[in-house]
């Protein structure tokens, strides 16, 4: 599942709205303010703790040294059929970092299993009271190509994505906003940097995208980075049309990244208006399909993943780490055959459903340009 949003409102936004899980497990962290050793992993959200915030999403150059996160799932080569719940976990709290016994984890929202057109499938939800869904990936990717059979939904205000996130804010979208069903938008972002002109683009000529199964593709390469509808080539990137013309700095998504599934509410009261008229205005609630089944929803059928890495691992190795020459500009990735796992997770203070809107509208609002104010 991006675009304008501004990035400082969107931290002060998680700030109250996780305040008392900020207050117990540390301060916020930032590469300039990283976390202290008491709590030395910055999570996805910005937030120091330990445990289970320093696994998937854990920023290893905004926690207290560069090995304080656990090392990342590494990728592997492989066909996802949603519909086997069996391999998703659906309370992400209870993960403990073995990728081995799950591919998928829900960390906010719900799914439920259905079938459309004969094909089994999975529904992730977005309701009035509880928000949206996130699914993510327990293994990561280093580049390689990810295509994700879905559908998406008809409604005004609600946004469908299929995207790719590091632990530094690296990111690769298909998103699919409101009621907009011919049409798709792709993006990326490097290290969560907010580009003067966006890079969004909207992919137009598609046909009816709730009706229809579509497979979307994002094929990421070390040198490009290219997006397919049904195997069709819509748009290609390359690394060096990227660089920034005053740095020297390629600014490309370069880092390993966990494919996320997900659908969450743009047209609310809480998100700027900007972000709002994007998704095609506000969530109707008294819609007849919502009063009907009860929630909003989008279709997910399955992910198929296949490897790329930029050099061949060993066969002992298990995992990814950011090298010791890492920095802002010039991460350095490197295999390892260290364990993923912790000692048990334990149970966080749960980030509400408006705060994990406004993370997943930071993209969104990029993708706007200066619209959302």
């Amino acid at each position: 599942m991006k675009q304008t949003f501004l990035f400082s409102s969107a931290l002060a936004f998680l700030t109250s709205a996780v305040l008392v899980q900020a207050a117990q497990q540390g301060a916020t962290c930032n590469s300039t303010n990283p976390c202290s050793s008491q709590y030395p992993c910055c999570s996805e959200y910005g937030f120091c703790g330990d445990g289970y915030y320093c696994l998937g999403g854990c920023n290893p150059l905004a926690s207290h040294t560069l090995n304080s996160c656990n090392p990342s799932p590494m990728c592997e080569n492989a066909n996802y059929t949603l519909s086997d719940t069996s391999r998703i976990l659906s309370n992400y709290t209870y993960f403990n970092g073995n990728a081995s016994e799950y591919d998928w984890v829900v960390e906010q929202g719900s799914i439920i299993n259905t079938t459309s057109d004969g094909e089994a499938a999975i529904a992730v939800l977005l309701t009035e009271n509880g928000g949206g869904t996130l699914l993510s990936s327990t293994k990561y990717v280093h580049y390689g190509q990810i295509t994700a059979r879905l559908k998406t939904g008809r409604w005004a205000g609600v946004v469908t994505a299929f995207i790719t996130m590091s632990s530094i804010k690296d990111e690769i979208d298909w998103e699919f906003p409101g009621n907009q069903t011919t049409t798709g938008q792709t993006n990326y972002f490097w290290q969560g940097v907010i580009p003067t002109q966006t890079a969004g683009v909207t992919e137009t000529g598609l046909t009816d995208t709730y009706s229809n199964w579509h497979d979307f593709t994002i094929d990421w390469q070390p040198n490009s980075l290219t997006f397919l509808v049904d195997g069709n080539l819509t748009r290609s990137i390359t690394a060096v049309e990227t660089t920034n013309n005053a740095t020297g700095v390629a600014q490309f998504p370069s880092t390993p990244s966990r494919i996320q599934l997900s659908i969450w509410p743009a047209g609310i009261s809480t998100e700027p208006q900007g972000t709002v008229q994007w998704a095609g205005g506000m969530i109707n609630w008294n819609d007849p399909d919502y009063v009907s089944a009860g929630h909003f929803y989008a279709l997910f059928q399955s992910v198929s993943v296949q490897c790329n890495d930029p050099t061949t691992p060993s066969a002992s190795d298990t995992s990814y780490v950011y090298g010791t020459n890492s920095s802002l500009d010039t991460p350095s990735i490197a295999f390892s055959n260290a364990s993923t796992m912790i000692n048990g997770a334990p149970a966080l203070i749960g980030v509400s459903t408006s705060a994990m809107s406004m993370w997943l509208g930071v993209s969104v609002a990029l993708f706007l340009g200066g619209l959302v104010l």
